[in-house]
This record gives structure tokens, C-alpha cells and sequence, in this order.
């Protein structure tokens, strides 16, 4: 069962990069410190600011990442502060390495989901992206949360360097007990896109190849019982386009301050929100909540902005298709 999940503003999105240190070097890391900080929160300030979303938004839900958030001490007293604050699930994006014995400091009760990120269906594939020796210990931290009773999801993020091994996935996702994938379009953004190289060897895919191959490979995964979340992308011209950031709820918040509602615009200073003195103010415009009314007939305005590169050239005054807010997924159920 195929469906579009549609924008709300019931349930808002907390993602919470605790810090931005990392012990890998991805090749792709969407993390930029100049933008987002290199300071590591204390438990005193991280408690401060999910009391802000909590009362801002009851009943949210927290996604604590990096870096690599189980490289903070205090993730564990973060998880128990959030289940007693009421946010209605917690999910811990990791690399699998599972510092601090982060495990065994929590309970299945106590989060919702262990997200693991991994780029390929062997260490052949995944390594030279995420680092060597990384396939290994994310299979094996997926395992172990397994046996600990955890529920699993894997997140594989798409790009040229990949995408002809997506369809070796499903055998791997059942044998390691999935429960939920996640496949995510490259994001052009972070310190990669400075480097020629990069930029070229990890493009994102065209429009032809995403269809041909994300699809059919979603609906053999949810065959086997697991389901599959991935980005729209691309909208019919006929089709509406709607702005995550004018008809949802979802905040980005980083080490220094910032609050973004769009991780198109990470790179630059477009934040509408920051933290200051445990207050969540507006920041000057312009900024981004300032651009997410510009309609444009090619759909996102972020990405006229900031990756025009996206956009659809017209063809004899009509366009071939929209590109979708990034935010918006589809989602594949086995039936």
C-alpha cells in the first residue's frame, strides 16, 4: 500500500543535533560547523531546550542526532527527560558504533526507534563513503539492537556513487530484522560541496533514474513485511506543491543556537529561529520563513534559491514536472 504523507501540523518534528562531532568523516555529511557550531550542549542546556519544545508543541516528537549524538555522555539522561516531558516518541539517529554503552542505558520504552545510517549493501560499497571498517560495526550495531529488543530502522542515503546497489538491499534489511527503511536523496549541503570532486562523484540522481529505481525497489522491501519511507522529489505538473514550512511543524536545532525550519538553507545564515537565553525568538529578515511564500511555477523556491541546478528546464513554455518540497514522503506498507 503506496501513499503520500501529508503535511501536519498536529504532530511537530524535533530534530536535535545534540553536537557536531563525529567519530566518522563521511564523505556526504550534511554537517557544517561554521553554520552550526562546534560546541558540545550540556545536559543543563539540552534538558532547558526540551522544555521550550515541549511546551511549545505537547505531544512532539524528538530525533537526537550529531555528529554522532551517542558520543555525548548524557544521551541516555536526555532520552528518560524526554519521555518524562511527554514527547510521544524519541528516536536516536547513530552510526552504529554505540558509544557509552548507550544500550544498556536505555530501555525500548524508552525510545522508539535506533536509526541507522548505512550507504551500501556491503562494505565495497558503503565504505569508501561513510569510512572504513563502518559497514561492519553498523551491521553489528544494528544486531545488537535487535537482541536488546529495540526497533530498527536504516537510512540510505542516495547519491551516483550508489544507487546501482539499492536493489541489493532487501536481502540484507530482512536478514538483519529491519523494521523500517528509510531511503533519502543526497542533500546538497554541508562542507562536501566545496570539493569539485565530491560534488561530482556523489551527484544527485536525475529524475529518470530516481523513478526507475526507487520505486520497485521500495515495494520488494515492504514485500517483506518492512516499511519504506522515501522523498517524494519529484511532483506531476499538474500536481500541488505545498512548503513543509508554511503547512508543518518541523525544527532543525543546532549546537550554537539556530533553528532552522528548511535544511535546505543549513548552509547560510536564513534561520527564522534561534535559542537565546532559553528563549526561541525571530531572528532579522530576511529569512527563510520570509521565502517559503514566493510561488514559483518549478515548485520548491529553496531550491531556485540555493540548488537552481534542480529545477526542470521548461520545454516549449511548459515544464516536464515540479520538484516537491523535501520534506514531503511517500510511504510503501506490505498490505
Amino acid at each position: 500500500m503506496r501513499k503520500t504523507v501529508s503535511f501536519t501540523r498536529h504532530s511537530a518534528n524535533i530534530f536535535f543535533h545534540l553536537l557536531t562531532r563525529c567519530n566518522l568523516r563521511c564523505r556526504h555529511c550534511y554537517i557544517n560547523p561554521d553554520q552550526h557550531g562546534r560546541n558540545t550542549l550540556d545536559i543543563g542546556t539540552i534538558d532547558r531546550w526540551l522544555v521550550l519544545f515541549a511546551l511549545r508543541h505537547p505531544s512532539s516528537n524528538v530525533i537526537f542526532l550529531g555528529g554522532e549524538p551517542t558520543l555525548h555522555p548524557d544521551l541516555s539522561v536526555a532520552v528518560k527527560r524526554s519521555r518524562q516531558l511527554g514527547y510521544a516518541s524519541v528516536t536516536i539517529d547513530t552510526n552504529g558504533y554505540l558509544f557509552h554503552d548507550i544500550l544498556n542505558r536505555v530501555t525500548p520504552k524508552e525510545v522508539d526507534y535506533f536509526s541507522f545510517s548505512l550507504d551500501g549493501p556491503s562494505p565495497k560499497v558503503n565504505d569508501p563513503l561513510r569510512g572504513e571498517g563502518s559497514f561492519k560495526q553498523c551491521t553489528q550495531g544494528v544486531v545488537a539492537a535487535k537482541k536488546h529488543g529495540f526497533s530498527v530502522s536504516l537510512i540510505y542515503t542516495v547519491s551516483q556513487a550508489n544507487i546501482d546497489h539499492l536493489q541489493r538491499m532487501p536481502p540484507l534489511l530482512e536478514k538483519l530484522g529491519v523494521d523500517r527503511f528509510f531511503i533519502q536523496v543526497i542533500g546538497v549541503r554541508g562542507q562536501w560541496t566545496e570539493d569539485a570532486k565530491c560534488v561530482e562523484s556523489l551527484a544527485q540522481v536525475d529524475r529518470d533514474t530516481w523513478l526507475k529505481v526507487i520505486p520497485p525497489v521500495a515495494e520488494a522491501v515492504a514485500r517483506l513485511g518492512i516499511t519504506v519511507t522515501f522523498p517524494k522529489v519529484f511532483l506531476d505538473p499538474d500536481e500541488c506543491f505545498e512548503c513543509a514550512g508554511l503547512v508543518a511543524d518541523n525544527y532543525f536545532i543546532f549546537p550554537n543556537g539556530r533553528v532552522y525550519r528548511c535544511p535546505l538553507c543549513e548552509d547560510y545564515g536564513l534561520h527564522s529561529l534561534e535559542i537565546r537565553h532559553d528563549r526561541l525568538v525571530k531572528t532579522p529578515k530576511v529569512n527563510e520563513s520570509d521565502l517559503f511564500p514566493l510561488l514559483i511555477p518549478e515548485g520548491c523556491v529553496m531550491n531556485r534559491i540555493i540548488q537552481p541546478s534542480n529545477l526542470p528546464p521548461a520545454v516549449g513554455g511548459k515544464l516536464p514536472y515540479k520538484i516537491a518540497c523535501c520534506m514531503l514522503k511517500e510511504e510503501i506498507t506490505a498490505s
